[in-house]
């Protein structure tokens, strides 16, 4: 490898650190939640509110500490109750077998 191919690799590496600790810096944290039921409004809740929503008979989303977390879900995957807390503008909860949708909103 020569000196300029070195050069070239630092660089490109920099500029990924630079670009990605931009991004990450740049998250805003939610203040809402946005609830939705084969794709309708079910509700709109604060994360500033400690509460538990019961989303029809299938789910249940706690709030707690600014963060939104799926508790229970009556579907075989469970994957939304596997998926970590939502807290930043933009993150979103999906369980696809209920059609609910958590999405967290400035």
């Amino acid at each position: 490898m020569k000196k300029n191919d070195k050069i070239l690799i630092v660089a490109i590496l920099l500029a990924v650190c630079i670009c990605g600790a931009w991004i990450y810096g740049r998250q805003t944290k939610g203040a809402y939640v946005l609830v939705c039921v084969d794709g309708e409004e079910y509700g709109t809740y604060p994360l500033s509110e400690e509460q538990v929503i019961e989303i029809g008979d299938t789910n249940q989303l706690e709030i707690s500490e600014g963060k939104a977390k799926m508790v229970s879900a009556k579907c075989p995957d469970q994957i939304c109750v596997q998926t970590k807390a939502a807290e930043h503008a933009h993150e979103m909860i999906v369980c696809m077998p209920n059609r609910v949708t958590v999405e967290i909103l400035e």
